[in-house]
């Protein structure tokens, strides 16, 4: 077993983690990375890796035939993240919305996770996260994940960002 962030994982884990950079080339200030341990057509069990104070942009999860779209817990295992969520604004909120990107961040209504905090996202809710100083790691759990149809509000990104060769 290897050690990350505090959690145990295996080498086969290790060398599975996705590495989401959005299309936007500022992995460090705007990213994700993520290891899926089980994502099938009735549940989804990940872990979200978050370095300091980088950012997964703003989105949602639509709708999708019939099924009314991913509904997600996050639970703080290590650090500290800021999760943003459509609602009544927090006045100051903790977070540093990324510059540059200011006009695609429209919800501002602040749930702080510390270790052991959960808190339980709702489908088609905007929302946006960023973690602390110390980055964190998060624990997600689902019903099924279909990033590909996430509904990001900056235009510029691409979920699946395809790869070309020269």
């Amino acid at each position: 077993m290897l050690k990350a962030c505090n959690i145990e994982i295996t080498e086969q884990e290790r060398t599975s983690i996705e590495v989401a950079c959005f299309g936007l080339n500022e992995l460090e200030i705007q990213g994700l990375e993520l290891i899926t341990y089980v994502n099938t057509d009735r549940y989804c069990a990940k872990e979200l890796l978050l370095f300091p104070l980088q950012t997964c942009p703003e989105h949602l999860h639509p709708p999708i035939g019939t099924d009314p779209g991913k509904m997600e817990t996050f639970r703080c295992r290590s650090g500290k993240v800021f999760l943003y969520v459509e609602g009544e604004a927090t006045k100051s909120i903790q977070g540093i919305i990324p510059v540059g990107s200011e006009p695609y961040y429209t919800v501002f209504n602040e749930i702080e996770l510390n270790p052991g905090e959960q808190y339980t996202i709702h489908p088609g809710i905007k929302h946006w996260f960023q973690a602390g100083a110390d980055g964190a790691v998060v624990s997600e759990f689902s019903s099924t994940s279909r990033d590909e149809f996430d509904i990001f509000t900056d235009t510029r990104i691409e979920r699946m960002p395809t790869v070309t060769e020269d």
